[in-house]
């Protein structure tokens, strides 16, 4: 139950960037679509724990320069199930 709730987050994250279209997000976004992937095939979530981490630092900085842009619910939504 925890892992699809950091499944669910992971795949909120990939939406943002997704919407964001921007280049720099395109590794990290193409890294946790993988990771879901390998999630829902395996339910091994090691890989959704350490992109899921990178994603939240990421859209925090972002979100720092442009505070409109990513609704901070994605962010306290990563945080809160990653570190739990």
């Amino acid at each position: 139950m925890k892992n699809e709730k950091i499944r669910n987050a992971c795949a909120a994250a990939v939406q943002v960037f997704e919407k964001l279209n921007k280049d720099e997000f395109a590794d990290l976004k193409s890294k946790l679509e993988y990771c879901i992937g390998s999630y829902d095939f395996d339910k091994n979530p090691s890989g959704l724990i350490e992109f899921g981490k990178k994603a939240a630092e990421e859209l925090k900085a972002f979100k720092a320069q442009h505070p409109r842009k990513v609704n901070k619910k994605i962010i306290a939504d990563l945080e809160k199930h990653l570190n739990n």
